[in-house]
């Protein structure tokens, strides 16, 4: 053999990233492997965080040292030798921007054509490609400038103008909103009784001092009693400097503060407290002016036979790819080819059923990443990595078969492809498979198994044995104790929906993706006793972890408290605890500029992030970073009895334990964890909750055939104790263990927000009338 061939392998030497425990693979290049293993068993370490990322850093280096400065600095993983690696592109299901100006059409380049084909076919002609984009807005100005032209100054007055599309009133939004006035204060109290109720605008920090110092109106005086001009000063008053005690500051009045520092943020990413009170205090409604499209009237007046950009791109993408492909115009022939791709590319991944207007941050994993997908589809090149996080996440069984030809596809183009997956009908279509374990956290990061399907299914690992489980419908169900009623629904592409929801059992709502599930369950049930666990992922640090996601470290740090006579902040590594030389993070970080930074274990704490005064108060024979070292399950026994006894902390563990993460150690970064995991600790938290209706998003995703036996015996147990249980989801083995079954459909987009049946599973099978009957029949064997 050639040196050229020997170069068909990529070889991994030595992993450690994260939980591997040194492990040594090969990998064919050219093919499709699989990789998979029990959630937590290292398969995201081993793909993403070892391979794709060393990959993604070492083209980083064949960038000037210029230009790496304005890249992302990537720490090399921790692994001796990786030969043979190629550039990987990670099509990942990170949820795309939250920005409120994102949208489907914007982040795949479709809007960027379009806005092109406008500006040189639309009637009447407004202007270039920017009087079609609501992200630019109209400005114009004028001044003198001064230059030098050979050898003297010469002034000249010049003026410019930009005509962009973007409605000013809504400022591209599409939504304009309101401030409820009576939720920002108290008009019976002055500032300094503490009028003020907007989370963190207290009178003891820098607010109190630009308030008193302002001059702009008496901080003892009650609100109620303002003047006209005052009181517009507290609300309105555009940025101002002042001078308060010899110090130079800007005051603000309260609405543009608060439009900048909360509601031009997603509402999501805001932290709780802060977007309760947006909910409370703020109304958004659709912009009068541009009825939502986000375009001035210039833009929605220029149209091409009849269709204006902003009906374009509220369409169906299925129906806008046969509009622009019925467009026949020679001079802009090779952007209408481009365009065409583009959108039946949306068409062939299964996502034709979305608008281009729709906003990115509504989007589900696993649209946000065969959004992704897009751009890779008609791409030239070859032997390219391609890297796929779980491509199956939120895809109906029917629309599985079409993903595994686009995989197989993008294989057969000369490119290796790593794919991260449980499901077993992905796994079959895999040339090599490797089977990270045996188990989870620090009872993985082995590599158990490597080879075929056919020796994955023979093998003894855990993949192995659950390979070919089926679960078997459920002979006796449930009777419903009651019903939430919804009529009418007509959110998104519902059609005027009535249906009964029994209440009491376990109720999976099915149908291929953008049949009109999640419009169903977020969009009509009235809130109320309603817990909602959605896939929205956790936002944390690397300070964040579970003890403090889910409540637990406080009565832990109430317990060391109180066992040792101090305070309770002397056991939070963010506060008083904290080691000083690395204020609590355990790690020391070395900006090294466009160079990757290097974390360096602390030299004075050892990593334990507690000052060392801290350590020597014990609780049941432990100091805090002992107990913030144990894993879920031996927490939970240490607080169960004896000296340690804790019942709060105790119940908290518990349910951690029911969720199966009884791996995780309670101080484990919150960063760290994989997205299955993120989902079953926001699961825990919410089942203490007192609400009677649990509504689930998907609650497979992420999890291993073995893994969705135990996620089973939780929803029976949450049934069982009284609460009542509806599931969003695709997987079978949840479908045949339900009580009750409502299939949306028949189709996605406007081919379905209709329920197509309602019943058992059983009857479901025994009609086989739907896709999902059919599917159910064949995977139960029926």
């Amino acid at each position: 053999m050639s040196k050229v061939d020997s170069h068909d392998l990529i070889r991994v030497h030595g992993a450690r990233e994260n939980n591997l425990k040194d492990i040594s693979i090969e990998i064919p290049k050219r093919r499709l492997t699989v990789f998979t293993g029990v959630s937590g068993s290292g398969k995201s370490s081993l793909v993403f965080d070892t391979i794709a990322a060393e990959s993604q850093r070492l083209i980083n280096e064949t960038y000037s040292a210029f230009v790496q400065g304005f890249m992302p600095t990537l720490a090399r993983p921790e692994v001796d030798v990786l030969e043979g690696l190629t550039t990987a592109i990670i099509v990942d299901q990170q949820r795309m921007g939250g920005d409120l100006r994102s949208t489907v059409g914007t982040a795949t380049d479709a809007n960027a054509m379009l806005r092109i084909l406008f500006s040189r076919l639309a009637k009447p002609h407004i202007g270039s490609q920017r009087a079609y984009a609501f992200n630019v807005a109209s400005v114009s100005g004028g001044g003198a400038v001064t230059f030098e032209r050979g050898g003297r100054q010469v002034r000249e007055r010049r003026t410019f103008t930009v005509t962009g599309g973007m409605c000013s009133r809504c400022e591209g939004r599409g939504a304009v909103n309101d401030i409820d006035l009576t939720q920002l204060y108290d008009d019976t109290k002055s500032l300094n009784e503490g009028a003020l109720t907007i989370p963190g605008y207290s009178m003891d920090g820098w607010f109190g001092r630009i308030f008193t110092g302002c001059g702009y109106f008496d901080p003892d005086k009650p609100i109620k009693k303002f003047t006209k001009r005052e009181l517009d000063d507290l609300l309105y008053k555009e940025p101002t400097k002042i001078k308060v005690d010899g110090i130079n500051l800007t005051y603000e009045g309260l609405i543009p503060r608060i439009r900048k520092s909360m509601l031009s943020k997603d509402v999501d990413a805001l932290q709780p407290h802060i977007r309760a009170f947006v909910e409370r205090a703020v109304t958004f409604q659709i912009c009068p002016d541009c009825d939502g499209t986000r375009l001035n009237e210039g833009a929605r007046t220029s149209k091409i036979k009849g269709k204006s950009i902003a009906d374009a791109c509220a369409m169906q993408i299925s129906d806008l790819a046969g509009w622009v492909g019925a467009l026949k115009e020679p001079s802009v022939a090779p952007l209408l080819d481009a365009l065409r791709h583009t959108l039946d590319s949306f068409v062939e991944i299964g996502l034709g059923y979305l608008a281009l207007e729709r906003s990115a941050g509504t989007l589900s994993g696993g649209e946000a990443q065969r959004v992704k997908m897009i751009r890779h589809l008609g791409s030239a090149l070859t032997d390219v990595t391609y890297v796929f996080d779980e491509p199956t996440a939120g895809l109906h069984p029917h629309d599985i078969g079409r993903m595994n030809d686009l995989l197989l596809r993008l294989r057969d183009k000369g490119n290796t492809v790593l794919v991260v997956e449980h499901k077993p009908e992905t796994i079959a279509i895999a040339d090599h498979i490797v089977d990270l374990g045996p188990g989870a956290g620090a009872a993985g990061g082995t590599v158990c198994f490597e080879g075929t399907v056919a020796g994955l299914r023979s093998s003894r690992t855990i993949t192995g044995r659950h390979f070919d489980d089926r679960a078997a419908l459920k002979t006796d169900v449930r009777k419903s104790n009651g019903a939430v009623e919804i009529r009418g629904a007509n959110t998104n592409n519902l059609r005027d929906v009535d249906v009964d929801i029994p209440l009491g059992v376990l109720v999976v709502v099915t149908g291929v993706a953008g049949s009109g599930k999640s419009s169903l369950l977020h969009g009509s049930i009235p809130p109320g006793d309603v817990v909602s666990v959605d896939q929205t992922p956790i936002r944390g640090s690397r300070r964040s972890n579970p003890a403090t996601y889910t409540g637990l470290l406080e009565p832990i740090r109430k317990a060391f408290a109180k066992a040792n006579g101090v305070k309770p902040a002397l056991f939070s590594a963010n506060s008083e605890g904290a080691c000083p030389n690395c204020n609590g993070a355990g790690v020391i970080y070395t900006d090294l500029a466009m160079m990757a930074g290097v974390a360096s274990v602390c030299e004075e704490c050892g990593g334990k992030r507690f000052d060392a005064s801290v350590l020597k108060y014990r609780l049941g024979g432990c100091d805090i970073s002992e107990v913030l070292a144990m894993p879920v399950s031996e927490a939970e026994r240490f607080f169960a009895s004896g000296a340690a006894k804790l019942p709060a902390a105790h119940a908290i563990l518990e349910r951690l334990a029911e969720v199966g993460l009884g791996y995780l150690t309670i101080g484990q970064p919150l960063t760290t964890l994989s997205g299955g995991e993120r989902q079953r600790l926001k699961l825990a938290t919410h089942m203490a909750d007192k609400g009677g209706v649990y509504v689930l998003d998907e609650p497979t995703t992420g999890l291993h055939p073995a893994d969705v036996e135990q996620l089973l015996v939780l929803l029976d147990r949450l049934v069982d104790s009284g609460k009542s249980v509806i599931v969003i989801e695709h997987h079978q083995a949840v479908m045949a263990h339900a009580d009750w079954i409502i299939d949306l459909g028949p189709g996605a987009g406007h081919d379905g927000g209709t329920i197509v049946f309602e019943g058992t599973p059983a009857d479901l099978v025994a009609a086989r009338s739907t896709l999902t009957g059919e599917h159910l029949a064949a995977y139960v064997g029926a």
